[in-house]
């Protein structure tokens, strides 16, 4: 079928209605629903909503970016107390190995003492106190340096005695039999001195508790005698070396003393009884065919076997005995 136009007056056809400009005044139709109402225009909610979401995602953005930042800082602080452990611990473990070299060291050095009766030159005690120390700092890198340099004078100190001891026990720079007898006996460590001073008129030789590890001798005034032969400079030798050992170890002397009335010079004239083989007090010294002198060395006692035997259990007790100290 063909169309045909609207009949005048209706504005819609078949139950559709359109709606009047909004200066119409005719608001009616024939249709069932209302005709819109005009007014302002829709807000964009979908557009407002997105802004929003976005807001709130970069401030969520910016505020784990902060706890990030500050977890970052966290794990660089932690990291470097760790690093710094972690020196410590290496500065530490390099200072307990050089206190045990050092500590090594130092016991070599008094390994060179071994067997000489010059007990007090070796400070064993010492020498356990600054182990002791050892152990009991050996968390602490700053004290244990302090001990390490404590150990390594000690050691320089002996180091120093041992050496000097063998430079002058390689010489005899007097030329003398004193000094021959007197390295031999001292090994070094007791010195020879001709200077008759300190002694006194009478005395062929002596030894001061200032200085106890020189032995002074009258060689200027024995030199030209015709009765002083190398057999009783010996003699001597080995009288003035007992005041040695008396002066250097005065507590196991006193023990000693005791089987001698407390007479020191008793006490030496035994010694060179004991160890000088064949020595006497009393000697006869010919000078020609029907010339000798009879001189006599010493104070006049002879010691009997049981007072030689106390003479020999001294000696032992003098002797440095070196055993090592456990780190």
């Amino acid at each position: 079928m063909g169309s045909y136009p609207p009949p005048p007056g209706n504005d819609a056809v078949s139950g559709t209605h359109r709606a009047t400009s909004p200066n119409t005044d005719d608001d009616t139709g024939s249709g069932d629903e209302p005709l819109a109402t005009p007014g302002k225009p829709r807000r964009r909610v979908g557009v407002v909503v997105a802004i929003s979401l976005l807001s709130a995602a970069l401030i969520g953005l910016g505020v784990g970016l902060t706890f990030t930042f500050l977890d970052l800082q966290r794990a660089v602080a932690l990291i470097e107390e760790q690093q710094q452990e972690l020196e410590e611990q290496r500065e530490l473990i390099d200072q307990k190995e050089t206190f045990s070299q050092a500590a090594t060291e130092m016991m070599a050095a008094a390994a060179v003492f071994d067997g000489l009766p010059f007990s007090t030159l070796v400070d064993r005690r010492y020498h356990e106190t600054l182990i002791e120390r050892g152990w009991t700092h050996r968390w602490n890198a700053t004290v244990l340096r302090h001990d390490i340099d404590d150990v390594r004078a000690e050691t320089a100190v002996l180091a120093e005695l041992a050496a000097e001891a063998a430079t002058e026990g390689a010489s005899n720079a007097s030329g003398t039999y004193y000094e021959e007898i007197t390295d031999q006996l001292g090994r070094g460590f007791v010195t020879t001195a001709l200077d008759a001073a300190p002694c006194g008129q009478e005395a062929w030789g002596c030894v001061s508790g200032d200085d106890p590890f020189t032995v002074y001798y009258d060689h200027a005034g024995t030199v030209d005698e015709p009765y002083m032969t190398d057999w009783i400079r010996a003699g001597v030798a080995y009288h003035e070396y007992a005041h040695v050992l008396q002066f250097m170890n005065p507590k196991q002397t006193d023990a000693a003393l005791e089987s001698f009335n407390d007479n020191v010079e008793h006490m030496a004239d035994c010694y060179a009884l004991t160890f000088l083989e064949g020595w006497t007090l009393d000697h006869r010294v010919w000078v020609g065919s029907y010339t000798y002198w009879d001189i006599s060395v010493g104070y006049g006692y002879v010691c009997d076997s049981g007072q030689r035997q106390v003479i020999r259990d001294w000696v032992a007790s003098l002797t440095y005995d070196h055993q090592p100290i456990a780190q």
